[in-house]
């Protein structure tokens, strides 16, 4: 079979959906349709608008074939999801928006049967983002759901499903704090077996598995060629670090950036992660574990900087750094490095320019990410990906913490990484241009943030 060119990439974030047509030989987006990734409140919880972004799929595939081909389909999506099957392979239940508070209800019961961190590589976490904990308390809280559900599925693979008829799961779907999975042994955790959901596990299948091809009522709808193969898909984060892993050789690591900030180590020092920390073991497309922390950097950027004009100049950066502005952890205090924490700012918030917040909000978000890296061992080359590779602030910041070699990355990195799914591999983005670390105060402003502490 010839290797596909153009690449259509359902990738579906937190925050918004988007459809991307990747040329593969450009390694580009060149074409984009994107919907917002609306929660409904309910019945019976708030969950994932499934239906609006199934026709959202379809219809924008039939746009896009209207100018360009298809040579192949893959998915990429947010963690912390999965989609319940009945025996007609319909949701037996709506998909659950994890940050539903809904499981902490269960919380003390749940926390009886979870593996410990060790197995799992998993922190507790609140909300629905434990996977094991959506299952758990949908299933005591709902038993209608659990009688209905025949098979579990990890949210790419659901979109896979949808297109092609064929169940399967995934492992950087199941290794995203989950509670599922021992990436150490590669095999479902203790807690599948012990509250009972072994069979209803779907069987497992690679990310660059092609699943086959394409539904033919969805080849029809859409405009498709009867053949198009669907590759399995992938979990985000795991989809820009897909492009590296695959093209260069450790040690290095990838920031990717959304509504979530992950930070991933290839190859770096040995650690030992605290899961108090959110510090986790994702595992890549290949099997790996791989050290890893994170925070809601992204969803920090827009609450902090919402109705402010951006645009900061020399000028604010020097504001800043003179006057020793900074924005102190944690703006969203139920993840991240220092949970727990309410924020604050070392000067009165009202005093500050537009300009003088963006720059002060970028410095948090480097440290903060400077700080995950350093958590999890990270050495050789910081890559970023995603929106925070556009701020030269950020990137400039990130340097000097953390001493290391930064690049932005061009593109977006979860399209390209699910495209070269298709491929098997091939080279990794271009890259933007290393950050310059010689701007003069930044490291003694790094200094005083981790002091102030």
């Amino acid at each position: 079979m010839t290797e596909p060119r153009h690449v259509a990439v359902i990738d579906i974030g937190k925050t918004n959906a988007k459809l991307a047509i990747v040329d593969l030989e450009d390694l580009k987006e060149i074409d984009v349709r994107k919907r917002p990734n609306t929660v409904l409140a309910g019945p019976p919880y708030p969950h994932y608008d499934t239906d609006g972004l199934w026709d959202f799929i379809v219809s924008g595939l039939a746009d896009l074939r209207r100018t360009h081909a298809i040579d192949a389909i893959t998915v990429t999506t947010h963690g912390a999801s999965a989609a319940l099957l009945d025996g007609e392979g319909d949701l037996a239940a709506p998909v659950l928006d994890y940050e539903h508070d809904g499981p902490d209800a269960l919380s003390e019961q749940y926390d009886a049967v979870r593996p410990d961190f060790a197995e799992t590589g998993s922190p507790r976490l609140p909300m629905g983002l434990n996977l094991g904990a959506q299952l758990y308390w949908q299933f005591e809280t709902f038993p209608e759901i659990r009688r209905k559900t025949k098979t579990v599925v990890t949210y790419p693979q659901y979109w896979a499903f949808r297109l092609t008829g064929r169940a399967v799961n995934e492992v950087t779907s199941l290794g995203c704090h989950t509670d599922l999975w021992c990436p150490r042994e590669n095999r479902f955790s203790s807690l599948v077996d012990k509250a009972g959901w072994g069979g209803l596990m779907a069987p497992l299948a690679r990310a660059a598995d092609s699943l086959g091809p394409v539904k033919p009522d969805v080849a029809a709808a859409a405009g498709l060629g009867a053949d198009t193969p669907v590759y399995c898909g992938i979990h985000d984060s795991n989809a820009s670090l897909y492009a590296h892993l695959v093209s260069r050789a450790a040690p290095f690591a990838v920031v990717s950036t959304g509504t979530w900030v992950i930070a991933m180590a290839i190859g770096g020092r040995e650690v030992e992660l605290d899961p108090a920390r959110d510090t986790l073991i994702n595992v890549n497309a290949l099997g790996d574990p791989v050290p890893s922390a994170r925070f809601m950097g992204g969803r920090e950027f827009d609450r902090m900087t919402a109705g402010f004009a951006h645009g900061p100049d020399e000028a604010d950066v020097a504001a800043v750094l003179q006057r020793g502005v900074m924005l102190l952890p944690s703006v969203e205090t139920r993840s991240g490095p220092f949970p727990g924490r309410a924020h604050r700012w070392t000067v009165e918030e009202a005093s500050l320019t537009d300009g003088q917040r963006f720059v002060a909000v970028s410095f948090y978000l480097a440290l903060m990410t400077a700080t995950g890296l350093e958590m999890t061992g990270a050495q050789g080359e910081v890559l970023v990906e995603g929106p925070f590779a556009d701020n030269a602030i950020y990137l400039d910041m990130l340097a000097v913490a953390t001493g290391l070699p930064v690049s932005a990355v061009a593109g977006t990195g979860t399209s390209i990484g699910a495209a070269l799914l298709t491929t098997g591999g091939g080279s990794g983005p271009d890259r933007g241009g290393t950050s310059s670390r010689g701007r003069p105060g930044l490291d003694a402003y790094a200094r005083r943030w981790r002091h102030s502490l």
